[in-house]
């Protein structure tokens, strides 16, 4: 089975319309949605997706953003997914973010740059098991991955 991973397009992503832009990125790198959900973060779900930022000075202000507005969800899956998609989105500062990364390309601010992507693969499991439940991420082929995974 190929690698999962969490990504969060956040609500600066959703409000500026670039949900389907976003996608596309992930998609193109030849990266399969297997779990999509569009949802309001509550505070239980910021301090348990957040949980080693809840006693730091930000995690207030974070929170109070992620539960702003909607999120969408997505359990992305494919070859080395983690780093695929973290190498999709750019640095987290995108004023360091390369160009051609979704966040060297559509974001300007650290505090508002789109996209959340796990930062490894025990996290991914952690984090899709926040956002996901059973049957909730399915198992499917395209007909297109064998172009796209040797």
């Amino acid at each position: 089975m190929a690698e999962r991973t969490l990504v969060l397009l956040k609500p600066d992503a959703v409000q500026r319309g670039l949900v389907g832009k976003i996608i596309s990125r992930l998609e193109d790198r030849g990266l399969k949605i297997a779990g999509i959900k569009l949802l309001r973060m509550d505070m239980a779900t910021a301090q348990r997706h957040y949980a080693e930022h809840v006693n730091k000075p930000f995690f207030q202000g974070l929170s109070e953003f992620m539960m702003s507005r909607p999120i969408i969800a997505l359990a992305v899956e494919g070859k080395n997914a983690v780093e695929a998609v973290r190498n999709t989105m750019g640095a987290t500062n995108p004023q360091n973010a390369a160009p051609g990364t979704i966040r060297g390309d559509m974001a300007t601010d650290i505090g508002r740059n789109l996209i959340h992507g796990s930062d490894s693969p025990e996290s991914a499991e952690r984090e899709l098991g926040i956002f996901f439940g059973e049957g909730e991420i399915l198992d499917y082929q395209r007909e297109s991955d064998r172009w796209v995974v040797e």
